[in-house]
């Protein structure tokens, strides 16, 4: 046990270029004496996790199983809506629960848990039904699974600050992003590696798959050593934050920014539109392949340089990132209606995806960025529960127009988020500058 202690230690201050003694200040002294152990746990966790929703990404394999299964192309709508606002909204009620307990861990391993119950149901759902009953067994799945990450999600805030030092919980992001999106390029690569029309069999197996990774994230994260923490505050924090809708009303920047967050959504909910035009153009398992790696290449290199952009001016990002998302879409949907049976369609789609992908990264890093420089203190937590709440409900109002405009056509869809995502950069261009450099 001692030797695996010193092994972490001496790996950990090769990763962390742990120097300084002083990056534990902000930790007891019996939980920094586990960080080295506690970051290798949870960075394996976390790159576990990653590349199971790499699997399984709404914007790629779901949106393509979706037509594979049967189910009627509306249902693709309500993938990233579901997704994203299943998450976001119930965390004012999940926050205050899990803050009542002196330890979080227990609650990520469950999330987890559930996430892998949830895709492994979603492989049941493929493997007896089909058409309409196949495609709402996968949208109830992922409304649970959607639930179960918010559990993670709020967790996994408190116990990375109870067990990893304020300096050093960048590099873990930043290390399980870029081992997950290479792993998971190599993954694409066999997998997908000609372009015969996959069978039932495949999507199954990467189900599968997908949902061993989370019950292993769970077996490695339930070995992190934490420690009791504070359990006060947490009784009324829904309470207050619902008070706290009220700025939405009153503090006019904040309001101004929401706006052009919703209307940025866009940059997110165009992906799977453009997986489904390909996959009618008679798309095999290449270009399934194809969008899964575009999807991983284009988080990996864009995220550093859109960052050190932010730094300079955050709205810049968020205008920039939403030019080039609204260009994306207004071209694909474009070309999708005016010359339907494009036969450029094997190499157009899936770079049409990665400049979407990139933009999208940018919109998120922006808008966070200017979320934590808008303002601070309690204040700020007030800014991020409201907008994320917000956003949560506008998701599933966008999803609803999305399904409706779907019946149209996809292209019709990518037109109407082209031009959504116009009036969210004219928005974030109207916004006050907030950044250091300004």
């Amino acid at each position: 046990m001692k030797g695996h202690r010193d092994a972490a230690d001496q790996l950990y201050a090769l990763v962390a270029n742990d120097e300084d003694a002083r990056v534990c200040t902000d930790l007891s002294e019996e939980a920094c004496r586990e960080v080295p152990g506690n970051f290798f746990r949870m960075l394996s966790s976390q790159v576990l996790t990653s590349i199971g929703d790499l699997l399984i990404n709404p914007k790629t394999v779901l949106a393509w199983l979706i037509g594979a299964v049967g189910a009627p192309s509306a249902l693709v709508a309500w993938l990233v809506p579901i997704r994203e606002s299943g998450s976001l909204i119930p965390q004012l009620a999940i926050g205050a629960w899990v803050r009542r307990h002196p330890q979080r861990k227990p609650f990520w391993v469950l999330g987890a848990v559930l996430q892998g119950a949830s895709v492994a149901a979603m492989a049941a759902c493929v493997w007896w039904l089909d058409g309409l009953a196949a495609g709402l067994g996968i949208i109830l799945m992922l409304v649970l699974f959607s639930l179960a990450r918010g559990l993670c999600s709020v967790a996994l805030k408190d116990v990375q600050g109870k067990c990893i030092p304020k300096s050093r919980r960048g590099r873990l992001a930043g290390l399980a992003s870029t081992l997950s999106g290479v792993i998971t390029l190599a993954l694409a690569a066999v997998i997908f590696h000609d372009d015969t029309d996959p069978g039932l069999a495949l999507y199954i197996g990467l189900l599968l798959a997908a949902a061993l990774t989370w019950w292993l994230a769970a077996l490695l994260f339930h070995r992190v050593e934490e420690f009791d923490g504070e359990t006060g505050g947490g009784g009324n924090a829904l309470r207050t934050a619902i008070a706290s809708l009220s700025l939405l009303r009153d503090d006019r920047p904040f309001r101004r920014f929401v706006i052009a967050r919703a209307l940025l959504m866009a940059s997110a909910l165009g992906a799977p539109f453009m997986v489904v035009l390909a996959q009618q153009q008679g798309g095999g398992a290449l270009m399934l392949g194809t969008f899964v790696m575009a999807a991983s290449l284009a988080s990996a290199l864009s995220a550093t340089a859109w960052g050190y952009m932010a730094d300079a001016s955050s709205r810049q990002v968020m205008v920039r990132g939403g030019a080039l998302a609204c260009l994306a879409c207004l071209m694909t949907g474009g070309l999708a209606l005016v010359e339907s049976d494009f036969s450029g369609a094997s190499w157009f789609y899936p770079v049409a995806f990665f400049v979407l992908s990139v933009a999208h990264a940018g919109v998120r890093i922006g808008r966070k960025t200017y979320m934590v420089d808008m303002a601070g203190g309690n204040r700020r937590t007030d800014y991020v529960a409201v907008s994320n709440t917000a956003i949560g409900v506008l998701l599933l109002v966008a999803g609803g127009l999305s399904a409706l405009a779907s019946l149209i056509s996809s292209a019709a869809v990518l037109l109407l988020l082209g031009a959504m995502g116009l009036l969210g950069t004219l928005s974030a261009w109207r916004l006050r500058d907030v950044s250091a450099q300004s």
